[in-house]
């Protein structure tokens, strides 16, 4: 079923008996005239979507659209990365509940949980991983990154040595749900912008991310969503010049 049935659907099923109007309104916009203008692949249409609903703390959205990603190109095994991937942007405070909604909803589907593991680091190695992994996606410039503080170790060691070695996503697909995180919660323009360049560098160019940012839009509103373009033809045109 398309990302256009699918989540019609389970938004008509929510909305109807109680909200017929906003349930065509909401149906018609999001899910008929933003899919119809919106040139994405169906799967990074929903992998960004899952990723936008952890930023802006969505969970009963996220429940929504859980399903209609696995239905639409999504494996479990992503879906869980991008869950996974949320802590380091938004918290374990946060992102605990998705966690727990991603896995009954993934138990319900009669997925075998725990999946396959995807881990490709271990205690002795991830710092070293990390480093390698942070300069390839923002350069030579971030070597010994991790000697500047502890917090700069972390992000290091953890960030990038725990979760953007996983298997599962690519660092195309890293960089992309990053920077829809940030996008989503707002506030952290700096490394909005940041992820932005480094989403550039990778070939995610301008057109791609605006194109992810209206994907997103009638999830996060339009204030948000402005801001993210603003921030996006920003970082192209400090890399331009």
């Amino acid at each position: 079923m398309s990302i256009k049935d699918s989540a019609q659907n389970a938004h008509r099923n929510l909305l109807n008996e109680t909200d017929p109007e906003l349930a065509e309104i909401v149906n018609n916009f999001a899910f008929d005239e933003v899919q119809e203008d919106v040139d994405l692949p169906s799967r990074t249409k929903m992998l960004s979507t899952l990723a936008y609903l952890l930023g802006c703390q969505g969970l009963d959205e996220f429940k929504l659209m859980l399903p209609v990603a696995l239905d639409n190109e999504v494996t479990p095994v992503e879906a869980k990365e991008v869950v996974y991937q949320a802590i380091d942007y938004l918290g374990l405070g946060r992102v605990l509940p998705f966690i727990k909604a991603t896995n009954e909803i993934l138990l319900s589907r009669g997925v075998k949980l725990p999946l396959e593991g995807q881990s490709t680091t271990n205690p002795d190695n991830r710092l070293a991983k990390g480093e390698e992994t942070q300069i390839r996606l923002f350069g030579p410039q971030m070597k010994g990154f991790a000697d500047k503080g502890t917090i700069n170790k972390w992000l290091v060691d953890n960030c990038f040595g725990d979760y953007y070695t996983r298997n599962g996503l690519n660092d195309n697909d890293r960089e992309m749900i990053t920077f829809c995180y940030l996008a989503a919660q707002g506030g952290v323009e700096p490394q909005l912008l940041a992820h932005a360049k480094a989403n550039i560098g990778l070939g995610n160019d301008k057109e791609f991310l605006t194109k992810v940012v209206l994907q997103n839009e009638p999830f996060i509103g339009y204030p948000r969503s402005l801001n993210a373009i603003g921030i996006v033809n920003q970082a192209d045109a400090e890399l331009n010049k």
